[in-house]
Order: C-alpha cells, then structure tokens, then sequence
C-alpha cells in the first residue's frame, strides 16, 4: 500500500460528536484560537501562533500535503458547533512496516471531555482497517501526564522511556514511548 493510497483523498470520519475531516481556509480563526494558546502548544515542536497570518500559512502547508497526497491532518470538527477545536493526524506512516506514529492537538475549551479518545479511537480503527497497519504508536512527553493517561485509555501500552530522544523547546526531552498492535485492538 502506498502513502497516495489513502491521502490521495483524505476521507471523512465521523463520531457520535465529532466530524474528522479535511481543514478548508475557513478554518483559520477557529485554528488560530486554539494554535495561538501557548498552554495547548506546551508539549510540541511548533511554538504559538502569534498572528492569523502563521495559521494561514500552516493552513497552506496542509493543503498542500492534501494536493500531493501525503499525510496530512484532519481537522477535528465538533458536530453541535459546528467549531473546528483540534487535529488529529499520522505524523509519520512506514507503510513498509506497518506502523504509523499518532499525534493530535486539542483546543484548552474542550480538555477533560474525551474529545480525542473519541476521534484518536476512530483514526486508530481507520489505521487497523484501511491501512492495514500493524503498530500506531504515540512518543509523548513525560511531563505529559495528560496526554499519557489518554493514550492508555487508547489501549496504548507504555513500552518505556527515551531518555533525551528531542530537543524541543530549548532543551532535550525525555519521551515515553506508547504503542497498540493490531491483535491487541481486535481483542478490545
């Protein structure tokens, strides 16, 4: 299977609340509001958006990897509001090994509402079934305490710790590292 395969046309996903789709143009005010927060942005490589005119261009980037068909994002749309208030992606995909990392950001507003076990769950099932992957894994962090207890409710394992694997920020990170396969998510 290839990379162009499933990106070629990023499909629509959908949940009880939640719609995963394609980002538009029209998505920039909602991703700056939740990009722009420097406490959402705490445990990634990228810094704050500063001006609408950084979301713009991270936007065009996006469509960009769409127009190519690449991994790309999806944009995590909530139903009722009809508010783009995350994304949610594959940062990495070797089809050749069968394993793809995870990665998601959420707006501060909807922390704590299981929001990205929601959408992390559907994306997970999209890897196992249409991209026939045998490992999602997910590097997180160690100071993030919160995103960890996410990637267990997942059914991710923690398989250890990477002891300064990133420098983000300023300063070489420890990572844990969590992981599914595919026959221990069949028998969830």
């Amino acid at each position: 299977m290839k990379i162009r395969d499933i990106y070629g046309e990023l499909p629509t996903l959908t949940t009880d609340r939640l719609l995963l789709r394609k980002f538009a143009v029209g998505d920039a005010e909602d991703m700056f509001e939740y990009a722009s927060e420097p406490v959402v942005s705490r445990f990634v490589p990228w810094e704050p958006h500063n001006t609408i005119q950084d979301t713009y261009e991270f936007l065009n980037l996006i469509h960009k990897q769409y127009q190519e068909g690449k991994i790309a994002p999806w944009a995590i749309e909530f139903k009722q509001t009809k508010k783009v208030i995350g994304t949610i992606d594959f940062v990495a995909w070797s089809p050749i090994h069968s394993r793809a990392e995870i990665g998601f950001i959420l707006s501060k507003d909807h922390w704590g509402k299981g929001i990205i076990l929601e959408a992390a769950t559907k994306v997970i099932e999209f890897g196992f079934n249409k991209m026939k992957l045998n490992r999602i894994e997910a590097p997180c962090m160690v100071e993030n305490i919160q995103s960890q207890r996410v990637l267990q409710k997942m059914g991710m394992k923690l398989e250890g710790i990477s002891r300064e694997k990133y420098f983000i920020k300023g300063k070489y990170r420890d990572m844990a590292m969590y992981s599914v396969l595919r026959n221990e998510h069949l028998q969830n």
